[in-house]
């Protein structure tokens, strides 16, 4: 099992802040699996500086993607490739997430063909499953 600091990720994906959703990845199997953490902080923009803010179950969505993309792009006949997010299957979001909380994120690639990808992405803070999803990649 791999493990990606901040700096490697950004090797890996082209997003940069404020985009960029995840901040290590604690274990990674090409191909496989990755998880990630993200640290949740009322310091970035979309939360104006408010505690009470939530946030946006998209960004959840994308943390999710972003934590795929690192799976699946760290493949050796993806290396250096872009992953694009194709889609949501389906998506279930069981309790908001605030600022100051810590994001586990965790995808498992179902299925691989050619340039697509899929597979099932987990959410949870502090062992609380937040979010249940499907998702679809394509590599371009």
């Amino acid at each position: 099992m791999m493990k990606l600091s901040s700096a490697e990720i950004k090797k890996i994906l082209p997003h940069r802040y404020p985009l960029l959703l995840i901040d290590r990845i604690e274990a990674l199997e090409p191909g496989q699996s990755a998880r990630a953490l993200r640290c949740v902080t009322e310091h970035e923009a979309l939360f104006g500086g408010q505690r009470s803010s939530v946030l946006p179950e998209t960004l959840i969505i994308e943390s999710l993607a972003q934590t795929g993309a690192c799976a699946l792009l760290t493949l050796p006949e993806f290396v250096g490739k872009t992953a694009y997010f194709g889609g949501i299957k389906s998506a279930e979001f069981m309790c908001p997430v605030y600022p100051g909380d810590v994001l586990e994120l965790e995808v498992k690639l179902e299925k691989i063909k050619s340039s697509i990808g899929s597979g099932k992405a987990t959410a949870k803070v502090a062992g609380q499953v937040v979010c249940l999803a499907e998702l679809t990649f394509m590599i371009g």
